[in-house]
């Protein structure tokens, strides 16, 4: 990352690679193309340019960033040098923080059973996973 740009913009795809949100640029075009990523409030184009100073409102399974540009690159690098590229608001961490909170209180909303189901359970799973 020791070549940040001063050119105009980076790609949106590369700079959301470069700065780590997504772990190859296949999978932030993926994402831009499937509406996941906005930018300045508006959809987005896996070429569009990024500058710094926008403004990125990005959803990545259960979790949302909203990020402001802090500098450009294409390189992708360690992660604490991509963590400069970009400064995530108040809101965005508190959000967060409060969605992981309820997560870890509510058990991740999953219902999870008391133990393993004896012979006649195991039985009656047996026969629905037969008729479907």
């Amino acid at each position: 990352m020791n070549e940040l740009l001063t050119t105009p913009g980076v790609r949106a795809d590369v700079w959301l690679w470069a700065a780590r949100f997504f772990k190859t640029r296949a999978l932030a075009k993926e994402a831009i193309v499937g509406g996941k990523i906005e930018l300045n409030d508006a959809a987005c184009k896996p070429a569009k340019p990024v500058h710094v100073g926008d403004r990125l409102k990005i959803t990545r399974g259960e979790e949302r960033f909203v990020a402001v540009v802090a500098a450009l690159s294409e390189k992708r690098g360690p992660a604490p040098e991509a963590r400069k590229l970009y400064t995530e608001t108040e809101e965005s961490v508190a959000e967060r923080e409060r969605q992981r909170e309820d997560r870890r209180l509510t058990g991740g909303a999953l219902l999870r059973p008391e133990g393993k189901p004896d012979k006649h359970a195991r039985r009656l799973i047996q026969d629905l996973k037969k008729t479907l």
